[in-house]
């Protein structure tokens, strides 16, 4: 009887505990979030450790940490502090299922630790791991926009998981039949609209977040490129002393070929010790400089982040510039070398990587005319670009890869500058030569085709040039194009 007294004033106790768990987004915790969503994360920790101890059964400070971790995690990709976090990252989410389900932020919560577990995952490999966390985190979030509809902090998660799913490609097929769901570019970026745009507390207190999934979502998949750009001008962001929303708005800038922008973010920006150190800065400047054939300066930044970065996106890439850069100084040796890392480290995951290994297994060194008008083109600086195509034409290129790249260049400049009937003159051309081949050029100027007549309003024909871009198969940059086409398909048939 004593021992059954005993067990019942346990299992009790043990109730009563996880009873008094609460999600308290109180001003301390408030005050850590906006730190940790600007990098400044030693602080944002500093006021984690406060809250533990004055509020011990506060479990924000849980998915606080969570974020903390993903962002160190996510920008530098460090494998052993991945490791040694990993046990971490398990146990912060069996936490979090102790506290009071009858709360909104129960789901939330867990909905947004799975999601980071999962995107950190898929930055060191384990892709199949990745596809059924996302699969939980969607549960979760499902879940809670049917038990809350009006808790404005879900549409940040489901609004950004539903559009992104609505765009995966061919080659990640496996993931929306895991997930069992079809996915909307337009309903979750309407979602993720109202979240930006919302006078909610919480949805202002969560601004940096929804911002920065926005930005980044507008750009890419609702390719509203020069929109999302005003947006950030016209919303005054703080890309100073916010160093998450400095770095969004220096790589949209930069892959918007306004890449002097982009270099005065990236130079400009509070470089206090309290923010984060990562190499992306190096990554993202040394790009800048060698769009702009600045080449003596790209190698430096280049060169300090294959020294310091130690995680595995984007190093092949890194190598392949280097190898460029010493390339068209005359530097063979230095060339060579650069190029063997590019064979030998890294790894293949993202398309830029697959991109470099590919062109840097083939023997022959790129024509170096074209080159240097990739990487103008590619900077913006578009006028300079033309005056170097047009001291050439199609026939001073013997080799048909170089006369393939040489109209698309031409393409892509007179495109960027507004000349749209010679844009698509060269992009047919590009198309015609170049189809049956594994060059990505051919499918590239199918999709800008697609865009030049979304633009002018003509959907049906933009339709049928996204379409031809998808039907193209075994070229580079296969899986992202196809989101691309997808994305473009979708927004003219206002899915």
């Amino acid at each position: 009887m004593k021992k059954l007294i005993a067990i019942y004033y346990l299992l009790l106790l043990t109730s009563y505990t996880k009873a008094q768990k609460v999600y308290e987004f109180n001003s301390t915790c408030q005050h850590a979030y906006q730190e940790i969503t600007k990098l400044k994360l030693n602080i944002g920790l500093a006021l984690i450790e406060k809250e533990k101890k004055q509020n011990p059964n506060n479990l924000i400070p849980i998915i606080l940490e969570s974020y903390a971790d993903f962002f160190v995690l996510f920008f530098n990709e460090d494998a052993q502090e991945y490791h040694l976090k990993k046990k971490k990252i398990d146990e912060r989410i069996a936490l979090l299922k102790s506290g009071p389900d009858s709360s909104p932020f129960y789901n939330f919560c867990l909905g947004a630790a799975y999601i980071h577990k999962a995107v950190i995952a898929i930055k060191f490999g384990e892709t199949f791991t990745a596809g059924w966390d996302i699969k939980k985190a969607y549960q979760y979030i499902k879940q809670n926009k049917k038990d809350y509809p009006t808790f404005i902090l879900n549409d940040i998660l489901y609004g950004s998981m539903e559009a992104a799913i609505g765009t995966i490609p061919k080659g990640y097929k496996w993931l929306t039949d895991l997930l069992g769901m079809k996915g909307s570019v337009k309903k979750g970026m309407k979602l993720l609209e109202n979240t930006v745009y919302s006078s909610d507390p919480f949805a202002k207190l969560m601004n940096n977040e929804s911002t920065f999934i926005y930005c980044f979502m507008n750009f890419h998949l609702e390719n509203k490129k020069n929109e999302t750009l005003q947006f950030i001008k016209e919303r005054k962001l703080d890309v100073v002393n916010n160093h998450l929303l400095a770095y969004m708005a220096a790589n949209l800038y930069k892959n918007n070929q306004q890449t002097s922008i982009a270099k005065s973010i990236i130079i400009n920006r509070n470089k206090s010790p309290e923010y984060l150190q990562t190499e992306l800065w190096n990554y993202e400047l040394g790009y800048c400089q060698i769009h702009h054939l600045e080449i003596k300066e790209a190698i430096v930044s280049f060169e300090h982040f294959t020294h310091h970065f130690k995680g595995n996106f984007y190093v092949k890439d890194v190598y392949q510039k280097l190898s460029w850069c010493y390339y068209l100084l005359g530097n063979m040796e230095a060339a060579k070398n650069a190029r063997n890392n590019v064979l030998q480290k890294g790894n293949t995951i993202t398309d830029a990587d697959k991109q470099a290994l590919k062109e840097s297994r083939k023997n022959p060194w790129p024509n170096k005319q074209l080159l240097k008008i990739r990487m103008l083109n590619d900077g913006g600086y578009n006028n300079e670009a033309l005056q170097l195509l047009l001291e050439k034409n199609i026939y001073d290129y013997t080799l048909l890869p170089e006369k393939l790249e040489y109209t698309y260049r031409l393409a892509r400049v007179y495109d960027d500058l507004g000349n749209y009937k010679d844009a698509i003159q060269n992009y047919l051309q590009t198309i015609q030569l170049g189809e049956h081949r594994s060059e990505y050029f051919a499918a590239r100027a199918a999709w800008q085709i697609g865009l030049i007549y979304e633009h002018e309003g003509n959907k049906q024909q933009a339709i049928n040039f996204y379409r031809k871009c998808l039907e193209m198969d075994d070229h580079d940059y296969k899986n992202s194009l196809d989101q691309k086409a997808k994305t473009g398909i979708a927004r003219c048939k206002g899915d």
